[in-house]
């Protein structure tokens, strides 16, 4: 088993729960993908930033996209550039290797220092792309045909993999990773989490913006809850917007920047005049644009 001389606690910016510390370092430790599902919001992204910073490495980001295929994450070919200098260029085009590029994966593996590989949102491409990179995952090492070389590891990276539960992942490749699901902050650890962001908010400012923001979010139907980061983004609007914490508790000002959905936007508003409260938004359009 390989030994993790430094342990993942979280770092100044990124407070992680013990839970999930111990997931981290248990899958460093046994060498296997880390797998986080979350709401959005929740830090799964930046949760790799942290874990490379905490631990002091190189940070990869992998981002997938629907297109995406599994060898992209070990190398490309460029095929299109080695007929280009054929026809039009100066250079010497025998040698293919001038034309192998490594992807992230590829770069992952070569490096001299153990990275933190993060390979971001994997249920957006195909249903077989998580399967296809089994293999390589577990060997850790990749054949490129054309030049007849093998690419293998000189250090295991730690690789973090996201998912936003879009698509159901293979059983096969969920039985090789360490799972964690991020759940979403109560309010205490959210108070944490602004406070890391904002050291000098005022407490009343954040006490009533977090009943507000959990508020908001008890709201059945909606479409997209608002996250860590558009709370983030409210306070910020609320400092800027130099407002009281007792107009927060009565107008929710800014709602815009909480809800970016229409629906949403108005399920709100009529939950507000349904209870019969003295809250209103003024100027709605203005709110919308934030």
């Amino acid at each position: 088993m390989p030994k993790v001389h430094t342990l993942f606690s979280g770092t100044d910016d990124y407070i992680a729960s013990e839970d999930l510390q111990n997931s981290v370092n248990i899958a460093a430790a046994l060498g296997r993908p880390l797998l986080i599902k979350g709401e959005p919001g929740t830090g799964k992204t930046m949760l790799a930033r942290s874990i490379a910073k905490g631990l002091n490495k190189k940070l990869l980001i992998w981002n997938i996209k629907s297109t995406t295929k599994a060898k992209d994450g070990l190398y490309i070919y460029d095929t299109v550039q080695r007929l280009y200098d054929s026809q039009f260029g100066d250079h010497d085009v025998s040698d293919i290797r001038h034309y192998i590029k490594l992807g992230k994966l590829g770069e992952a593996f070569i490096s001299p220092e153990q990275v933190v590989l993060l390979i971001d949102e994997i249920d957006k491409a195909d249903i077989e792309f998580p399967n296809d990179l089994l293999w390589e995952l577990d060997i850790m090492s990749f054949d490129i045909p054309e030049t007849g070389e093998t690419i293998t590891a000189k250090h295991r990276p730690i690789v973090v993999i996201t998912s936003n539960a879009e698509k159901e992942l293979p059983d096969a490749f969920l039985r090789r990773c360490i799972f964690h699901y991020i759940e979403f902050p109560d309010e205490k650890m959210m108070s944490t989490i602004v406070n890391v962001h904002y050291p000098d908010l005022e407490k009343r400012l954040l006490d009533e913006a977090l009943k507000a923001f959990y508020w908001v979010r008890s709201i059945n139907g909606l479409q997209k809850k608002p996250s860590t980061s558009e709370l983030l983004d409210w306070v910020q609007a609320l400092t800027v917007g130099g407002i009281s914490p007792e107009k927060i508790a009565k107008e929710l000002p800014f709602l815009g920047v909480l809800l970016k959905k229409d629906r949403d936007f108005n399920a709100v508003l009529q939950r507000l005049h349904s209870q019969g409260t003295q809250k209103r938004t003024s100027a709605p359009g203005f709110m919308r644009n934030w």
